[in-house]
């Protein structure tokens, strides 16, 4: 669990539960301004609609059966239950991950070549771009879990966490781990890190696009459509690298537990907030559909 305090568990169920509320109405909300608003059906917007998507999962994936731990008490899970949270959990952010890359390629092809926007990212690329986000995620999580599952937990069954992960489940394995910590490390360098790289890339080339913009206006409304993105892309890389990106034998429980937190319920709660608060073209549809569905019920 996240607690063994007793006076903890319900002002932690209480303050999760707001935080959960809040991570599926504010990305609800935009896969539906979305889905309802012919004006946002372009690329950038069908790119974020999937975001929300994945966040309402990635976060329904660990969150209500922390909250049902935290106000009953019961906090036992069986192996394949454990084995399907952590399949999930990798799958999502594997998925999220590519998906912020193919984001950042949209506003990549945006603002430095914007008269072959429409050719780049039409409806097929846009389709072709979120499919492979999804695929990718999905496919190369099954090597973690099937390494997991054929090892040995003889020494403890009591997982140090509040959802199964992969480093405090190889802290519980009493068979060799050698082989699960190089594909996480293959799999990090591989797949997270050339995400990683091709993001940085974009950006490099975007950043300097705008700087060679001659109007300061210009500069900042072409840098407008991509700092959204680029907050949420910083965030999620740092609070991978402190979590993952180390040997077992540097594993903190307090300071993990804290970075999980952060990975999991921070991005998806910031998300909905950074890319509308200062959108207007979101803003506008919204206003449109909130007067549509005032109007439809008085």
């Amino acid at each position: 669990g996240l607690s063994d305090s007793p006076v903890l568990q319900l002002p932690l169920f209480v303050l999760f539960l707001i935080i959960y509320l809040f991570i599926i109405i504010g990305n609800l909300t935009i896969f539906s301004v979305i889905l309802f608003s012919s004006d946002l059906h372009t690329p950038m917007y069908k790119f974020l609609q999937n975001l929300s998507i994945i966040d309402i999962s990635f976060t329904s994936n660990v969150l209500p059966a922390l909250l049902h731990r935290l106000i009953t008490k019961w906090k036992r899970i069986s192996f394949f239950g454990c084995m399907a949270q952590l399949y999930f959990y990798i799958s999502l952010a594997g998925s999220e991950f590519f998906l912020l890359t193919a984001m950042s390629y949209d506003r990549y092809v945006a603002i430095c070549h914007p008269l072959h926007y429409i050719n780049r990212m039409s409806k097929k690329h846009c389709a072709w771009l979120i499919s492979t986000s999804y695929c990718v995620g999905f496919v190369s999580s099954v090597g973690h879990v099937v390494l997991l599952y054929k090892l040995s937990y003889c020494a403890s069954h009591l997982i140090d966490h509040f959802f199964c992960d992969v480093i405090p489940l190889l802290k519980l394995s009493c068979s060799d781990t050698f082989y699960v910590e190089i594909l996480t490390y293959i799999s990090g360098t591989i797949l997270v890190f050339n995400s990683f790289l091709l993001t940085l890339i974009s950006y490099i080339y975007i950043i300097s696009t705008i700087l060679k913009i001659q109007s300061t206006h210009g500069r900042q409304k072409a840098f407008s459509t991509c700092a959204s993105h680029l907050t949420c892309v910083i965030i999620l890389y740092m609070s991978l690298l402190c979590l993952y990106m180390k040997p077992t034998t540097s594993y903190s429980l307090d300071r993990d537990k804290f970075f999980s937190l952060l990975y999991i319920v921070l991005v998806p709660l910031l998300n909905p907030l950074i890319y509308t608060l200062k959108n207007k073209e979101f803003l506008i549809a919204f206003n449109k559909l909130k007067h549509t569905v005032k109007s439809f019920v008085f």
